[in-house]
């Protein structure tokens, strides 16, 4: 197991109150397969720096998570398909 960080931009029409629950679902692959979610930090909405499929905001999250390579790249790859999802970024975390 490995330490991970990642970073997501979800789409800004997604309505903040249910945002909870909304995150535990797309990050449910993680514990699915044996790892773990350290953190889960929701910043809330905030400007981009440009337009990202016509967007000029945002929902920031950041995830810390203990999982394997393997797991790390399909929680990726399903974010990806999710159309609510703008961006991610995810890097292994120093030591």
């Amino acid at each position: 197991m490995r330490d991970y960080e990642m970073m997501i931009i979800l789409d800004p029409t997604v309505d903040e109150r249910n945002i909870s629950t909304f995150v535990d679902k797309l990050l449910q692959v993680v514990p699915n397969e044996g790892g773990s979610l350290e953190k889960v930090d929701i910043w809330g909405k905030r400007r981009l720096a440009y337009d990202i499929k016509k967007n000029s905001e945002g929902i920031y999250l950041v995830v810390n998570m203990k999982a394997t390579s393997q797991t790390a790249q399909e929680l990726d790859r399903q974010l990806g398909l999710n159309e609510a999802v703008l961006r991610t970024k995810l890097l292994r975390a120093e030591a």
